[in-house]
């Protein structure tokens, strides 16, 4: 089963470019002295400022590299990278307990941390196939596809013939959501819908305001300031992404907290990203 195309482009307006920018403060270092020296002292300063904001806002957000995040061999060819862990006590809104990448060499499989799949703790598990092709329990997975399972059931197995990465969500329900059945839906069944200038989205999984989603961004597109009610996360399946100040690339990860806010969300290059969160994005004057 191969991966449905991604969307064709949508027409949107470049965005205006920003007076703070590597590129044009360049130009201004090397424009005569009289000009660019009345300049200079304050894009500085703005230029700290903005690092400085951008920097203690960024303490609040959980950032991991796919890189750095430790493998844990679990079986011959079969790994696990833990990118998030809730501690104890009470958790936040829409926050996980757990969020791993499980990678699979070829012809591998793992029987899971109980010896036959996942135990029947309680906990919801999103999948979400990010490269080759798996099979879980007994659903068969290719790439993009998303599978949820029920609370308190287990997924089954995991066994790839040419090698894979996954993702796995795990968390418990919310106050008063309805118990879920366990579905599956085909990346080469399901379609795309607009969502912003240059941007599409695909609801996956929604109940309360919550969502899981996947998004398909055109080089050049952007989300303006916006807060976040519960926690949103991210994991980049293809392409680059700042958020804010903050680059993201292919495998990488981040969780920014309940009542914490982005000041922006652009790309260069376009990408593919899932995220878990809210499903209205809420916008921020200013």
């Amino acid at each position: 089963m191969t991966a449905t195309p991604l969307p064709s482009p949508l027409p949107f307006p470049r965005p205006a470019p920003d007076v703070l920018d590597d590129d044009l403060l360049i130009l201004l270092q090397g424009m005569p002295s009289g000009l660019a020296a009345p300049r200079a002292p304050v894009l500085r300063e703005r230029v700290l400022d903005r690092v400085a904001r951008s920097a203690r806002a960024s303490r609040r957000f959980v950032t991991v590299r796919r890189s750095d995040a430790p493998a844990e061999p679990v079986a011959a060819g079969v790994a696990l990278r833990t990118l998030y862990e809730a501690g104890r006590g009470p958790r936040r809104a829409g926050e996980p307990a757990r969020v791993q990448l499980i990678e699979l060499g070829a012809g591998t499989a793992w029987a899971g941390p109980s010896g036959h799949g996942w135990p029947a703790d309680g906990l919801l598990r999103e999948w979400l196939l990010m490269r080759g092709q798996a099979r879980l329990g007994s659903v068969d997975l290719a790439e993009r596809d998303y599978h949820r399972a029920a609370a308190g059931t287990s997924c089954g197995a995991l066994a790839s013939a040419t090698g894979a990465l996954l993702y796995l969500r795990e968390a418990s329900p919310a106050a008063g959501e309805r118990p879920d059945a366990p579905f599956t839906l085909r990346d080469a069944e399901c379609g795309w819908d607009d969502f912003a200038p240059g941007i599409k989205r695909r609801v996956l999984w929604q109940s309360q305001g919550e969502a899981a989603m996947l998004y398909h961004a055109l080089p050049g597109a952007a989300v303006p300031r916006h807060g976040h009610q519960r926690d949103e996360e991210c994991l980049m399946l293809d392409g680059e992404l700042f958020l804010d100040e903050v680059l993201l690339r292919s495998g990488d990860y981040q969780l920014a907290p309940a009542s914490t806010a982005h000041g922006g969300v652009f790309t260069d290059t376009g990408v593919v990203l899932f995220a878990h969160g809210d499903l209205q994005l809420d916008v921020l004057p200013g």
